[in-house]
Formats: C-alpha cells, structure tokens, sequence
C-alpha cells in the first residue's frame, strides 16, 4: 500500500471518529470525587434477604432514605460499605487492629474507593429525583465470612448529589395605564374666563378685541 494511501485512509478514520465521538454516552452519576456525601441526610435501610449457613453468604437489600427537604439525584447515589461491627460494636481485631472487613468476601460490587472499600450503585427508579422523606430502590449487597463471626452488622455511608433549586422566576411589572387626556377647555368656558377679567380690569374690551385681530 503506498504512503499517499496509508496517510488518507488515517486521515478519514480520524474525521470519523471525530464525528461519532459525541454520540458515546457519558455516564451521568460521574466519579466519586464530584459525590457528596450525604451521610446524616439520608440514611441507610438494610434488610437481611437470605442467609447461607452453608457458604457463610449473606444478602441484603440495602435502601437510601431521604431525610431532608432537598431532591436527591437519585442515579448519582452510591452506598459505601465502610465497616462491619461485632455484636460489641467494634470494627476491627483487638489484638492485631485488622478491620473485620478485611475477613468477608464482598460480591457484586460497583468498585471500590480510593481507600478500598466497596461501593454499590442505587437503582434509579421510575423518576430521576429521590423526594424528601421518600426510599430508594433496593441494591443487593452480598457479603460472605472467610472466618467465622457469628453476629456482625455492616454499616454503610451515603454518597450522592443534592438537586439545586430551580431559579425564580422573576416577576414582570405591571404596565402602567396611561392617564386620561386633558380635555380641552371649551369655548363658552373661554368667553366666560374673558368676561370676568374684564370685570375685575386686568383687560379692556378694546385690548381682547385687538389680540383677537388676525
């Protein structure tokens, strides 16, 4: 193939990407970094769905609730499992300090954060906001023992985005209604204005009948 060839064909594949590469979806829940996190807003529900005495695996539903008067984004919310407790309430070995979650096998999850805990994506429902005081949909935690622990309770933070208000809208001013014409005075009422500063003397017959000479 010669060179003029190779360079033209490189050529169109770069226009053609240029022109496809807005058409690629950008995903909207974005990294971690831009989430908030809205622990102490909203609150994690965990329900224990099914429990594998064999395998030691445990299954929960886990849901976001909304506390606050504020709209959540609801495909930018993200729960962090970011410790497991004993029945004492400790999250880690006494003698060693090794975090218990260090000893489950965490399944299905959506990444990990930038210190290595596991995150999980919540289903976006039938709307894209979570109202205030309103549930999420259910996402499906799977945790499974390495070691025996026979009471643990896993804990999770809620990250995600706050809807902002829509703006104002501002109001328009009333337009002002404009006043009603002068009435021009009329002619009676002009000889009548005549007649008496002709009384009172500010003019005489003689001066009117001059100014009113064309």
């Amino acid at each position: 193939m010669s060179r003029s060839m190779t360079l033209w064909r490189l050529s169109f594949a770069v226009i053609l990407l240029g022109l496809l590469w807005p058409m690629v979806p950008e995903s909207s829940a974005g990294p971690l970094d831009q989430l908030t996190e809205l622990t102490g807003k909203a609150s994690v529900v965990v329900t224990l769905k099914d429990r594998d005495n064999f395998t030691s695996e445990y299954r929960y539903d886990v849901n976001v609730r909304n506390h606050t008067s504020d709209v959540l984004i609801a495909e930018s919310l993200v729960i962090v499992l970011d410790k497991i407790t004993n029945l004492a309430g400790e999250d880690s070995e006494g003698l060693t300090g090794q975090s218990f979650l260090k000893r489950f096998d965490v399944l299905g999850q959506d990444g990990e954060t930038d210190d290595g805990k596991p995150f999980f994506r919540i289903p976006v429902g039938p709307t894209t906001d979570l109202g205030p005081l309103t549930d999420s949909l259910p996402a499906t935690v799977r945790l499974r023992n390495k070691d025996y622990l026979s009471v643990f309770t896993p804990s999770f933070k809620v990250l995600g985005q706050i809807r902002p208000p829509p703006e104002p809208k501002q109001t328009q001013a009333a337009p002002v209604q404009p006043g009603p014409n002068p009435i021009a005075p009329s002619r009676n009422s002009i000889d009548k204005l005549i007649q008496l500063l002709i009384k009172k003397g500010v003019v005489t017959e003689e001066e009117w009948r001059k100014a009113n000479q064309p």
